[in-house]
């Protein structure tokens, strides 16, 4: 015979099953960039760049036997991929977010009606992933990082986290049903330059790194037919965070580490903190930037807590 607590008991389990149920999967927590991956078409000056003046360790690409990776912690990386015939101006392949659960990430995307791949892949250092396409067409990995990443050895790394990654986009109200409303991105910062709005920081869900959307292309989806590969990279970007962007450049230049294409010094952008911007030889841009401001930002203050080193 059922007891009275028993039978509560085994209402509210009922009760919280039919709750999953109709809210479906849980969304995994998404903390922090991985990597952005691009292409190159010069693979030795690629890796002069990434190993000489941004002091990368070069690895082997679980993902891509074809790849390398360019890491500056056990966890945050560049990947470079050969350039595919054809390929055009554009240079990048994909941006990829760190999720504690590449399945659960899956599964929770295809309840809520997101294109999805059936199953993860699997890379040979034990990480597991998979790629959809956001409102625009980018491809977006979420990556579940091994068990026990293995330390990276770049002493000489000019920064050691990867603080947002930004990307051509042409409408924002698209962008965010997808990073906001379903993954849970919060807003950040945006500024411009004109009184227009050029720039929209989206911080992941449960970290400080954050998503740059780089307005100004204008409607439609894609890389417009009139834009240039050096337009197109300055856009394309990722980010280095620094306790100080001009000392970064004072161990550049001590060092004689800056050649090709780069800023002559640092500057203050309009969000208030110190940048200074590197290319590599494809025309990605490497943003060096300050984790905090020394002056007021302009247009939108942070609404967010800074990353950190």
């Amino acid at each position: 015979m059922q007891t009275r607590n028993s039978i509560l008991a085994l209402g509210t389990a009922f009760a919280v099953t039919a709750a999953l149920a109709q809210n479906g999967p849980v969304r995994p927590k998404i903390t922090g960039i991985s990597h952005l991956a691009v292409y190159s078409s010069d693979a030795a000056a690629t890796e002069h760049f990434y190993t000489a003046t941004v002091g990368a360790a070069k690895l082997p690409d679980p993902e891509n036997p074809q790849g390398v990776r360019y890491a500056i912690s056990a966890t945050q990386f560049i990947e470079v991929l050969p350039l595919p015939a054809g390929q055009g101006i554009n240079r990048l392949d994909h941006t990829a977010w760190n999720t504690e659960s590449a399945e659960g990430m899956r599964k929770y995307l295809a309840a809520k009606g997101w294109k999805t791949p059936a199953h993860l892949q699997r890379g040979s250092d034990g990480s597991r992933w998979f790629e959809v396409l956001d409102p625009e067409g980018n491809k977006v990995e979420f990556i579940e990082p091994p068990a026990q990443p293995k330390p990276v050895d770049a002493p000489n790394a000019i920064g050691h986290h990867i603080i947002h990654a930004g990307f051509l986009v042409h409408d924002r109200a698209a962008e965010d049903a997808f990073y906001r409303d379903l993954l849970g991105f919060r807003p950040y910062w945006w500024g411009g330059r004109d009184n227009k709005v050029e720039w929209v920081s989206q911080q992941a869900p449960d970290g400080h790194d954050w998503l740059e959307y780089m307005l100004g292309a204008g409607p439609g989806k894609g890389i417009p037919p009139t834009m240039s590969q050096n337009t197109l990279g300055v856009m394309d970007h990722v980010s280095i965070g620094e306790v100080s962007v001009p000392d970064a450049y004072k161990v550049l230049t001590a060092g004689d580490r800056l050649a090709g294409r780069h800023d002559q010094a640092p500057k203050i952008g309009l969000d208030g903190k110190y940048q200074l911007n590197l290319y590599d030889p494809d025309g990605i841009r490497l943003e060096l930037m300050n984790f905090h401001a020394t002056e007021k930002p302009c247009c939108s203050p942070f609404t967010a807590e800074d990353p950190a080193e």
